[in-house]
């Protein structure tokens, strides 16, 4: 098979976020070196059962801190795109592998993965800031209100005013850029 279009720049994507990499599959060995090989993809083995697969992701969930993603279209993908953290079916593959997926691509375009990862990590950075400020906000204006240092109508402008600065902030996430960081 050749590789899907979009898999090399996908693949360097995702070593530059330091995201470790590997290819399981069901293809001959020597088959799954040389495409590992061409996207410059240290960890490859071919030869694979499903089982054999889902037991390779099992030992790299036994890591405390280690989210595993795994994507596939097959019907032998089904099993480990299910113990995955995070599974990702493409949209031709298998009913049984989209069924079994977290996440379904809607088209065979591996950057649609790509603007996911970007997006998923904004929305992560968004949230962490608006967390923040609803922390910041709450704990020293909460304690003024208590203590009559603010009057009512100062608090209610002062939380309206907070609920649109992490509504605005939100908002962020429709600019989402279609490539790069």
């Amino acid at each position: 098979d050749t590789l899907r279009a979009g898999a090399g720049p996908l693949v360097r994507q995702l070593a530059e976020d330091d995201i470790e990499l590997g290819v399981l599959s069901g293809d001959a060995p020597r088959a799954v070196a040389a495409v590992a090989d061409e996207l410059g993809i240290a960890e490859a083995h071919g030869g694979m059962s499903p089982q054999g697969k889902q037991a390779w992701i099992a030992g790299l969930q036994k890591t405390p801190t280690a989210v595993v993603a795994m994507v596939g279209d097959g019907v032998n993908d089904a099993p480990v795109l299910a113990q995955a953290h995070v599974s990702v079916a493409m949209g031709g593959g298998t009913e049984l592998a989209r069924n079994q997926a977290d996440i379904v691509l809607l088209n065979e375009n591996l950057g649609s993965l790509g603007q996911a990862v970007l997006l998923a990590r904004k929305t992560l950075r968004i949230i962490r800031q608006n967390l923040w400020w609803s922390f910041a906000y709450n704990f020293t204006s909460v304690p003024l209100a208590m203590l009559g240092l603010v009057t009512p109508w100062m608090a209610g402008v002062g939380m309206a005013g907070s609920s649109l600065l992490v509504v605005l902030n939100a908002m962020r996430l429709q600019r989402v850029p279609r490539t790069g960081k």
